[in-house]
């Protein structure tokens, strides 16, 4: 709210019913209520308020005034016009969220007994709140704290708002063409002829100003024109004439655009897109481009594209940023929707997962993307929209960290590239390399159960590729195991092991009996079939014999006929190679495997003194507006407020110095040059330093040899032995941060032995973790070793995660080494680096993007 709202805020006083007024103020007429809006945008008010607009009006207004004690009172006030819309829920989350940021625990508000609604709204927020009741009035006494059950309500309303604004879109009762016209080689004229030829039912409306018949339909000089209500418009006129019919769809109350129409951010024109975007945020349209190919709903029968093909009916959600790429899927890919997102002015992949996870009609979703507009939100639709639907991924646009590298080993590490791979990997996202392995995986995925193990029988009529298929098995972590005895009845010469040979000349029927039979083997969780035309009897009856075989199977079958791609019958996948098919049964191996994990148990985060951190940060940041790395003691104060144990460190700049700090931390000691990155590279670092004498003489052998760059060094005392383990994190202004685990000490960037997370992470995600390193047995008690304290590295692990996602500025962090103990984790050395950077907008507040 601003102080320039006080007019509007009257207003809709004056629009509000008799009722209305009552509930919110007590008493009737409007006065108080208008004396109540001169007093909230005047000097003095002491609360924080929160204005709703629609269509550019304020329709709403909600606040809370802190009492000074940790408790607000809350009130709000709603336009007649927009009850029953979720508006007031969405305003009061918004303002339960900033509240609780601002140190608000208890939030107060007191209605009306009579006033049911709005204690309804309150008790159904999803904070745990109590309810009083005196002189016909009720208190509601809200607990402020951000809660799971908050974080859920918040999410599955925000999952209902989304598929309501898009559902007018993806199934339209009726479109408009604005720039149809009668030229064949038109886009405009192509959309017209795809909706008519793909027998959309609902009514169609071209748009032209010049012509009063187009394909035989009557045209409209404008949407304005039009006779009835339009839900979907396909926009596909030069781009200086969009945004005017952006305004008309906005007037005429379309509810969503389809703009063809290039020329804007990708040609270097944003500001044009900006305003698209800007009015059709405040009419309540979703658009969707521009820039791109258009929508295809195969079951509602929409073709509001200007594609060359007919996209053949079936069971994937299809989103592509390119066209050419999105053309090349459409032919070898059967889908149940398509939509090309082109510029992702507004809708985006995000939205369409919210859309598809209820879709009947869908079953997988395939994503090819070149960029992310809301990582963190991705991953976290994804990893809901997953545990129900798989979600294949092609990411384009793989880039290393350029100047980064040279920074930190974290940083070197963490590319953006590898930042996407754990982003889907935490959030249980297929991700392939090519557009390729996504139609292989799709067709399996979109045809067949899920295996529920990793065990693989191999049946065909050929040795070669059934040994070929086998080997991919090994490389792809999945096993051949051998076959019963007696499971497979065949002719003498047939080899019945696993893979199962039944020879060249076996005949269909032959083949179908031995699919059947090890479909029903309770030692096997998937089957391949490989076939080799033309022998045996042939390709059609062995195809028609391999679909009977897989009819009904609780597990997945799969076929390799070589040399032809394809499905059998409408549901088995088959594949021209054995290598395709085993990439893709493999891929769905590591699906159904990640989904059958128990979610995990929510574990409150590390305590913090998450102030005083960001008062470090602050204060570095004020001396070097650019940023800069942190000096040993900043960085060692930074990580003490999130309680990580880091070995005490006693800065030194002279060689006297050195030897006094010796002896007062204990012998033997260590000697650390401060300034380069990496210090062993340049002989900064010198251990076993048994009395002060040698480290005087460390200093100042290292003095000598590093020179001006040497800016002074550390002295420590020497820890017993242990495992040495990296922890790293980084910060991306558009992922956010990213965890990083690996073998640590002067090795870490030559075994590169790391494992990378998106925050948070609790203790029981960073065991994961460390689990997934191939030098994790050291950690564990290798070769008669005592075991590390791994739980205690855990720890160490998810403060870390903590620090990067309440610190943003943190842009780079080394803890390297991380000395494991069978007693401990302590950090010996620290580097971080801290930069400019806003704060990511709160994932509980509801928003588009």
């Amino acid at each position: 709210m601003r102080q320039d709202d006080r007019e509007a805020l009257h207003e809709l006083v004056d629009r509000s019913s008799e009722r209305s007024a009552y509930l919110r103020f007590f008493t009737g007429g409007r006065a108080t209520a208008h004396a109540y809006m001169d007093r909230i945008t005047g000097p003095g008010y002491a609360g924080h308020a929160l204005v709703g607009t629609f269509r550019d009006q304020l329709v709403a207004v909600a606040e809370y005034i802190p009492s000074g004690d940790g408790s607000a009172d809350l009130a709000i006030l709603l336009d007649d016009a927009v009850h029953g819309l979720g508006l007031g829920t969405l305003m009061l989350e918004h303002v339960a969220v900033d509240a609780a940021a601002h140190g608000v625990r208890k939030l107060v508000a007191d209605v009306l007994a009579e006033n049911r609604t709005m204690s309804n709204v309150l008790r159904d927020l999803g904070m745990d709140s109590t309810q009083e009741y005196a002189d016909g009035n009720v208190r509601v006494v809200i607990d402020a704290r951000v809660t799971p059950r908050l974080r859920a309500e918040i999410e599955a309303r925000d999952h209902a708002a989304e598929r309501a604004s898009l559902n007018r879109v993806l199934v339209p009762r009726s479109v408009a063409v604005i720039g149809a016209s009668r030229d064949p080689s038109s886009v405009g004229h192509t959309a017209l002829r795809n909706l008519i030829a793909g027998g959309f039912d609902g009514p169609v409306y071209p748009i032209n100003p010049s012509a009063d018949e187009i394909a035989g339909l009557i045209a409209y000089p404008s949407v304005l024109d039009v006779p009835g209500p339009v839900d979907l418009a396909i926009v596909a006129v030069p781009a200086q004439h969009v945004l005017r019919v952006t305004s008309d769809c906005a007037q005429a109350g379309v509810a969503g655009l389809i703009v063809l129409t290039s020329g804007f951010a990708e040609a270097g024109q944003p500001g044009a897109e900006v305003e698209i975007v800007r009015v059709c945020r405040g009419a309540g349209i979703r658009l969707i481009g521009p820039n791109c190919l258009g929508v295809v709903n195969s079951h509602a029968r929409l073709n509001a594209s200007f594609l060359p093909i007919t996209p053949t009916e079936g069971r994937v959600g299809l989103v592509s940023q390119s066209g050419a790429v999105a053309a090349a899927l459409l032919e070898r890919l059967d889908v149940s929707m398509f939509v090309s997102v082109g510029n992702k002015a507004d809708v985006s992949g995000n939205d369409l997962l919210e859309y598809w996870e209820d879709d009947a009609n869908t079953d997988v979703i395939a994503l090819y993307l070149e960029s992310f507009g809301n990582p963190r939100k991705f991953a976290r639709i994804a990893g809901r929209v997953g545990r129900k639907k798989p979600i294949l991924l092609v990411k384009s646009g793989r880039t290393g960290a350029g100047d980064r590298a040279v920074r930190s080993h974290t940083a070197a590490a963490a590319t953006p590239d590898v930042a996407v791979d754990a982003l889907v990997r935490a959030s249980g996202v297929i991700r392939l390399d090519s557009v390729h392995e996504l139609i292989d995986t799709a067709r399996l995925l979109s045809t067949q159960p899920l295996p529920a193990g990793r065990r693989v029988a191999i049946v065909g009529n050929s040795g070669g590729p059934e040994a070929m298929a086998a080997d991919a098995c090994e490389a792809a972590g999945l096993s051949v195991p051998e076959l019963p005895a007696g499971l497979i009845k065949a002719r003498g010469n047939a080899a019945v092991g696993n893979p199962v040979d039944l020879t060249a000349d076996a005949a269909a029927d032959e083949l179908g009996a031995a699919i059947t039979a090890v479909v029903g083997s309770p030692e096997i969780d998937a089957v391949l079939v490989v076939y080799t035309p033309p022998f045996g009897s042939g390709l059609e009856e062995t195809r028609k014999a391999i679909a009977a075989a897989a009819t009904g199977s609780a597990k997945p079958v799969l076929a390799c006929v070589v040399g032809h791609d394809g499905v059998i019958e409408g549901h088995v996948p088959s594949y021209a190679f054995p290598e395709q098919a085993i990439k893709a049964l493999a891929q769905a191996v590591r699906y159904a495997e990640w989904r059958a994990r128990p979610l995990p148990a929510h574990e409150e985060p590390p305590a913090a003194d998450v102030e005083s951190a960001k008062a470090i940060v602050r204060d570095r940041l004020r001396e070097e507006p650019d940023g800069g790395w942190l000096s040993p003691a900043e960085a060692t104060r930074l990580l003490r407020c999130y309680g990580v144990d880091v070995a005490e460190a006693v800065p030194v700049h002279d060689a006297d110095a050195a030897a006094e700090a010796a002896a007062r931390v204990g012998l033997p000691a260590v000697l650390k040059v401060t300034g380069p990155v990496h210090k062993s590279d340049v002989g900064g670092v010198r251990l076993g330093l048994r009395t002060a004498e040698d480290a005087r003489d460390a200093y100042q052998d290292m003095s000598a040899r590093i020179g001006a760059e040497m800016t002074g060094a550390i002295v420590q005392r020497m820890l017993p032995a242990g495992v040495e383990i990296i922890v790293g994190g980084v910060n991306y202004p558009t992922f956010g941060p990213l965890v990083m685990v690996g073998m640590g000490g002067v090795t870490a960037d030559l075994l590169a032995d790391r494992a990378f997370r998106v925050p948070p992470l609790d203790a029981a995600t960073a065991r994961e973790l460390i689990d997934e390193l191939r030098c994790a047995p050291l950690l564990h008690g290798y070769r008669g070793s005592a075991p590390a304290d791994v739980e205690a590295l855990a720890w160490q692990v998810a403060r870390i995660s903590r620090l990067l996602e309440d610190l943003p500025q943190v842009s780079e962090l080394d803890l390297n080494p991380v000395i494991v103990t069978p007693d401990g984790a302590t950090t010996v050395d620290v580097r971080i680096r801290v930069a400019p950077a806003q704060a990511p907008p709160s994932p509980l507040l509801r928003r588009l993007r």
